[in-house]
């Protein structure tokens, strides 16, 4: 199955990288899926930076605005596939473990790597402010406050999945790959641009 500290580690390691050097996605298997699931949100993050900025453009904000579209839908792409990866893995072992009245949690394993991926990029930008030299005492506490929740969150979260990836192994968990079936991305779906073609 996947090891959460090994992807916790992952995480954390290319998003100080991807800050100084050019995205890279030089893993293999499963690490290769939590790896590029994890460049959508590292891309979306500076996305919904440039978003907010008061003094961005109209022209740059419909920019940023249709690119957040692709990478969500590509986040959530790979969302799906992380679970469809682990799902593979128990089908291949003949596990019966997809069907019956186990127990099923309300978040898939893949959704919780994507917290994951997200607080990783919370904490390194936390980290980021707590190195600021212009700031007030007051503004340096208050970061310092919300990185220790964060950590803590991220540990707690960590040591879920761990769990949940156990149980589902174990068969005390059931495991479904959950569809997104987002509709504003779909030219046939969204009547905004199935609308503009007629």
């Amino acid at each position: 199955m996947l090891d959460v500290d090994e992807l916790v580690q992952l995480h954390d390691s290319t998003v100080a990288a991807w800050h100084t050097l050019p995205i890279a996605n030089d893993f293999l298997g499963p690490m290769k899926l939590v790896c590029q699931q994890h460049i959508y949100n590292f891309e979306l993050w500076h996305e919904e930076d440039i978003a907010r900025s008061p003094n961005v453009s109209d022209s740059e904000i419909a920019r940023v605005k249709r690119s957040i579209d692709r990478l969500n839908q590509a986040r959530n792409d790979h969302i799906e596939l992380i679970d469809d990866w682990i799902t593979s893995n128990l089908t291949i072992a003949g596990s019966t473990l997809l069907q019956g009245d186990t127990r099923q949690h309300t978040e898939t394993p893949g959704s919780a790597i994507d917290r994951l991926s997200i607080m990783a990029l919370r904490i390194y930008h936390y980290q980021e402010q707590c190195a600021r030299s212009e700031v007030s005492a007051e503004h340096q506490h208050r970061v310092r406050g919300r990185l220790a929740i964060c950590q803590e969150q991220r540990a707690d979260l960590a040591k879920s999945l761990t769990l949940l990836l156990d149980d589902i192994v174990q068969g005390r968990a059931r495991h479904k790959t959950y569809r997104q079936l987002k509709m504003y991305n779909d030219p046939t779906l969204n009547p905004y641009l199935y609308g503009t073609k007629s």
